[in-house]
């Protein structure tokens, strides 16, 4: 959260213009209607946000990834692994049978994650409307950070790590070539 990932997916547009280019959640139909519910702050349980979460990524998957997926670079904001991340559970093993039941064999090939420090991160809030799940304060979005990076590192995929608070074009470049290698 306000890290500057729509910075870089408008960049990676430019440089990438032939990609498919989405999200979770809002990148399917069934997204589009859940997108509001699920950053709006209207769930009050938290088992129901998870299946919200879980049907838009299994409808994602089905609907954009699956029909792509050997045809195009996807380039997605957020993914499964975002989704652990923000799930309120902790038990692992329980988030990864539904994700994998949500995402089958569907992994993203490469990774990246926009770090901030909590005091970029707090600066960065202090300066914007904040929606609902950004509102859960400071604590909870180092979690989830924690949490996503964590999980990153665990899993067989190509990350790479980047500070967010340098300058979006040095971002860029760093990120374009990852992708590119």
């Amino acid at each position: 959260d306000t890290c500057g990932k729509s910075t870089q997916i408008h960049h990676l547009q430019k440089s990438f213009p032939d990609a498919l280019f989405t999200k979770e959640p809002g990148g399917s139909s069934l997204g589009t209607i859940l997108r509001p519910l699920l950053l709006g702050g209207t769930i009050a349980s938290k088992e129901a946000e998870l299946f919200l979460f879980l049907a838009d990524r299994a409808e994602h998957i089905e609907e954009v990834i699956k029909p792509n997926y050997n045809e195009k670079l996807i380039i997605s904001d957020r993914s499964f692994i975002s989704g652990f991340a923000y799930a309120p559970f902790d038990d692992i093993s329980f988030l990864l049978k539904m994700n994998y039941l949500a995402i089958g064999k569907y992994l993203p090939h490469k990774v990246i994650f926009l770090e901030l420090t909590e005091n970029e991160l707090k600066h960065r809030l202090s300066s914007k409307n904040n929606d609902s799940i950004e509102s859960r304060g400071i604590d909870y979005l180092v979690s989830i950070q924690t949490k996503m990076k964590n999980f990153i590192n665990s899993l067989p995929i190509l990350s790479l790590t980047l500070d967010a608070s340098l300058p979006p074009l040095t971002l860029h470049h760093h990120i374009k070539d990852f992708i590119h290698d």
